[in-house]
């Protein structure tokens, strides 16, 4: 049985099936589960004015009617937010406005405070069909979106019955089931410090950190190298706390392993952002990680999945 790769762009990410089956199923497969993506990109993005997402924003301060699918996704981050004491917070994409990654410069507590002022998924109130938030408030799917995405194009795969084989959207991966011969895929971790004669390569993720042998679920990563700037040593990166405006500094990555991609990439999320708490919380979950720090050196926990 041969492994059938299918290559898209979405999100603004790489995107690649590895689905083994036959060549005509995997086919139809592939291009459904690639319309599953963009259908969800078209949906969610904050990028798009006509977006279902982009409708909620502009409607903020009066009540926006909603479908299960944004229910789903509005009371599962509600949840992220109860669950990390309000450390995930999908209405924290404001702090964007201060920090800008592509430029040395820390924002200034007067830039901070006002935004920091519309942050607190708490004030918003949903029900099956309908979300109501403050005026001031501006919320993104940044955070879960192409996790969901992963989670639903694996759907679209199984529905064809392939249950062997990888989803892989910009890193987030899902992977369907065992290799044939039952035997796991071992996925690579990028190195968040990849460095060869003193050049730090940003550009690459081929060098991987490590390799970890999965049957079946979800990965995903959370680093501080995707967006950052370096400032007198010390580096800023674009995960940011929404209860002071400032980013993590603990680990250089966490990589989690959970059942669904969309667990995986919450997980990952909050540990990054529960800093020197994460590895305490991240067993209390019973979940397979990794945590990298920034000198290199790692915490590896099996959990009980």
């Amino acid at each position: 049985m041969h492994i059938h790769r299918f290559s898209f762009t979405a999100m603004a990410s790489p995107c690649e099936l590895h689905l083994l089956g036959d060549a005509k199923i995997c086919q139809q497969a592939a291009q459904q589960a690639e319309q599953e993506v963009k259908r969800i990109e078209q949906k969610y993005s904050r990028y798009r004015p006509d977006s279902v997402l982009s409708q909620i924003n502009q409607q903020a301060g009066s009540a926006t009617t909603i479908d299960p699918e944004t229910y789903f996704l509005l009371n599962y981050a509600q949840v992220c937010f109860q669950q990390s004491e309000g450390l995930f917070d999908i209405s924290s994409g404001v702090l964007r406005q201060a920090w800008n990654f592509k430029q040395p410069r820390l924002p200034d507590p007067s830039e901070l405070t006002p935004l920091l002022e519309r942050i607190g998924l708490a004030d918003l109130e949903l029900s099956e069909n309908q979300v109501q938030m403050p005026a001031t408030m501006e919320i993104d799917f940044g955070g879960i979106g192409k996790e969901y995405a992963a989670d639903r194009a694996a759907a679209v795969c199984r529905q064809h019955g392939i249950h062997s084989g990888i989803v892989d959207l910009g890193g987030d991966l899902l992977v369907l089931g065992p290799k044939p011969d039952g035997s796991p895929w071992h996925l690579g971790v990028r190195n968040p410090r990849p460095t060869i004669s003193g050049q730090n390569l940003n550009q690459t993720n081929n060098q991987a950190f490590a390799q970890l042998p999965v049957y079946e679920g979800g990965m995903a990563t959370s680093g501080d190298y995707e967006r950052f700037f370096e400032l007198q040593g010390k580096r800023y990166c674009h995960l940011l706390n929404p209860h002071t405006g400032l980013p993590v500094d603990h680990w250089a990555s966490v990589t989690v392993l959970a059942p669904s991609c969309l667990l995986a990439g919450t997980f990952s999320t909050i540990a990054m952002l529960k800093q020197a708490a994460a590895s305490d919380w991240l067993k209390q979950q019973g979940l397979h990680f990794l945590a990298i720090y920034p000198d290199g050196s790692h915490l590896a926990m099996s959990g009980s999945q």
